[in-house]
């Protein structure tokens, strides 16, 4: 399995590790639902360095990159960042990815660990013809997510930045502990937050991992698994590639139209969207709790007026929300709040009904 520079540090507090595609990883520390808690009350730390970075650079790094993902990368400015969809020929997903505008003529782009490789090949590919050098740096980075309502808290006793004006969706060049930094205002749990990318061995990366750790502690800031990271992202209704966001359907019947900008220019799968749009999507992905008692798993049937449609992308007990909670896609005509349809638990119909996302109060 590969390790991330942080490796040591988790054998040192003590995580329970796991293989996480191809990583040796924590999937929790204390208990899944103490760390999802504390993340939602106080805050979490997490190593997220399996993650993929890959930088486009040239005269034509703002055409590659629009041309690739479906959001309007010319929108973007200096120290900005948003959401996107690397997309098919088909308007599906290769993957999901995070775009930062770096500067002029450079942007950095984040994507999942699972899919770096194939993401990788397909960004040369398909933006091969531009005038731009893409280049793959994940080996070079660390990355360390502070999340929660305290997280700003513990970040400040580690750097001289002021990171209190930081807004959503946007990053800075700095110094955490004596250490080059990206200091980035977002998140995966649906709180507060930051990531922080930084080069430096493994001893620099797990010293600075356990010594946040140490300091969290003053602020109920707390060490967290994969485990955690899943729930956390499900009750704050963000998808998961693999799951809710695959290569078999569109952005649009993703409910994901809001980072899809069909006015920028040409882009991969644009045409097809276009045509989906104008013809209406015929399903949709839907967030749902249970109303019978159970829990309802990734994977498990779904059931519309007696016949099967699909299955739960992704289901669980939201910790913090206190439901059986999940996500899976319906008929156009059955996603209206409130509307009931049946999963299959086992050799079980239960009964779920589709509500709003996030499942927890953003206030």
């Amino acid at each position: 399995m590969k390790k991330t520079k942080i490796n040591k540090a988790h054998y040192e507090l003590k995580g329970k590790m796991v293989e996480f595609c191809g990583w040796d990883l924590p999937v929790q520390y204390s208990g899944l639902n103490a760390e999802h808690n504390a993340v939602r009350t106080t805050g979490g730390l997490f190593d997220v360095s399996h993650m993929g970075e890959v930088i486009f650079e040239g005269k034509e790094a703002l055409e590659a990159v629009s041309y690739i993902t479906s959001n309007n990368v010319s929108k973007l400015k200096p120290g900005k960042i948003h959401y996107s969809g690397l997309l098919t020929e088909k308007g599906c997903f290769v993957d999901d990815l995070l775009v930062y505008f770096v500067e002029e003529g450079k942007y950095m782009l984040v994507v999942n660990a699972a899919n770096l490789e194939k993401d990788f090949n397909w960004m040369k590919e398909k933006a091969g013809h531009f005038d731009v050098s893409i280049t793959n740096v994940s080996d070079d980075y660390s990355q360390i997510a502070i999340q929660g309502p305290n997280s700003g808290k513990l970040l400040a006793k580690f750097t001289d930045e002021d990171i209190d004006p930081m807004k959503y969706y946007t990053f800075i060049h700095g110094r955490v502990m004596g250490v080059d930094a990206i200091i980035s205002r977002t998140g995966y749990t649906g709180e507060y937050g930051f990531e922080i990318y930084f080069k430096g061995d493994e001893k620099i990366a797990s010293k600075m991992f356990i010594e946040l750790a140490e300091k969290g502690k003053e602020f109920g800031i707390i060490p967290a698994g994969l485990g955690a990271r899943d729930t956390l992202r499900l009750e704050a209704g963000m998808a998961l590639y693999g799951n809710e966001i695959d290569n078999s359907h569109t952005i649009l019947e993703a409910n994901l139209s809001w980072i899809l900008k069909f006015k920028k220019g040409d882009f991969i799968g644009k045409d097809v969207l276009l045509k989906q749009k104008e013809e209406g999507i015929t399903r949709k992905l839907i967030g749902f709790e249970l109303v019978d008692r159970g829990i309802a798993r990734h994977g498990y049937p779904v059931f519309v007026d007696g016949e099967q449609f699909g299955e739960v992308t992704s289901g669980t007990y939201g910790p913090f929300v206190k439901k059986s909670i999940g996500m899976t896609y319906l008929p156009i005509d059955k996603t209206d709040i409130g509307t009931e349809f049946q999963i299959e638990i086992r050799n079980k119909m239960v009964t779920a009904k589709v509500v709003a996302v996030p499942f927890i109060d953003k206030k």
